[in-house]
């Protein structure tokens, strides 16, 4: 995204020409659902499927098991691209504007606002799925990567953790959000997305259970990561994580914090060093190597690999899959 306000002037200026009849109104990216005017014109009662456009894999996943047979959900971060430094083009900012249904989870997806702003909708209804949410703040190794990260073109007063979703309970919360911002642009709908949204958080609500159950009991409670994806799931369950990088999966540690996290290993006669898909794994391996132990994925779910998708995985199927991971980790 380092290059985002640098094209923005340029998407701006393009939008005149590719987004015919852009109006001046603009939408706050900040806005929730229940504060954003219904668009009618796209429910039910003219027959029409919503056009719901989502950011990235998990914002997907949940508004597709809400939305049903009611709406043509689509994501403008392509499988296997890692969202963090991800960017629109002027073609994702087309679908942007004719959306009428945007969903986004917030903070990660740093160029959501500008974007909302330039492809202007009035219309359009706007869901930021962490909107109100306890979001949690990134330890002081974590901010300096971001205020370095910062300085290559991204705003941030501080640094906020955006990987809510990795929580099967706040995951829920997401997925009410969802509900009720397709519900504001299709109220004719209503109950079937009522229906569909308490379908699938039945199934979070047993995905939990499993969780409570299978972590209630481990040998040790801390774990390394390779990036800092999971300090929600991680608090939830009464674990630790220690990760090797901040937020951004792209940081590298200093070395002192690579030495740090060699010695902690080393000391608490950890055997695994987790990594994670859609990122170079070199930094879990070389603490790995370092200290004699192995690796294993733990998949924080910003984008399904075409592995993945071979086997027919989803987000509850990720989700089981780190949990074995984690239980097998923590009871060696």
């Amino acid at each position: 995204m380092n290059t985002w306000f640098k094209k923005s002037f340029v998407l701006s200026t393009g939008l005149a020409l590719i987004l015919a009849g852009c109006g001046a109104k603009s939408d706050n990216a900040a806005t929730n659902a229940s504060q954003t005017e219904p668009n009618t014109a796209q429910t039910a009662d003219s027959g029409k499927k919503l056009n719901v456009v989502t950011t990235f894999y998990p914002m997907y996943e949940f508004t597709k098991q809400v939305a049903g047979d009611h709406a043509n959900v689509t994501a403008l971060i392509p499988a296997g691209a890692e969202p963090h430094d991800w960017e629109p083009s002027a073609k994702d900012m087309a679908q942007v504007k004719d959306a009428d249904v945007f969903v986004y989870n917030g903070i990660v997806e740093g160029w959501a606002e500008q974007a909302l702003s330039s492809a202007s909708n009035d219309k359009r209804v706007v869901v930021e799925a962490s909107k109100g949410l306890n979001l949690m703040e990134g330890s002081a190794e974590e901010e300096e990567g971001e205020e370095a990260h910062a300085e290559e073109g991204h705003d941030h007063d501080h640094v906020l953790d955006p990987h809510v979703w990795l929580d099967p309970v706040l995951a829920q919360k997401e997925v009410e959000a969802i509900e009720a911002g397709l519900v504001k642009a299709d109220p004719a709908n209503k109950a079937d997305y009522e229906k569909n949204a308490d379908a699938y958080i039945a199934k979070l609500k047993e995905l939990d259970n499993e969780f409570k159950t299978g972590l209630k009991d481990v040998k040790r409670k801390d774990f390394i990561t390779q990036h800092a994806a999971f300090s929600y799931l991680a608090k939830q369950y009464g674990l630790t994580q220690v990760p090797i990088a901040g937020l951004s999966p792209e940081q590298e540690p200093t070395p002192d914090k690579l030495a740090g996290i060699i010695k902690f290993a080393k000391e608490n006669n950890v055997k695994t060093i987790f990594f994670e898909t859609l990122v170079d794994p070199k930094v879990a391996e070389t603490v790995a190597t370092e200290i004699g132990s192995k690796t294993d994925v733990l998949n924080p779910l910003e984008g399904l690999t075409d592995e993945d998708k071979q086997k027919n995985l989803d987000y509850l199927g990720v989700m089981k899959n780190n949990l074995e991971a984690l239980k097998k980790a923590l009871n060696e």
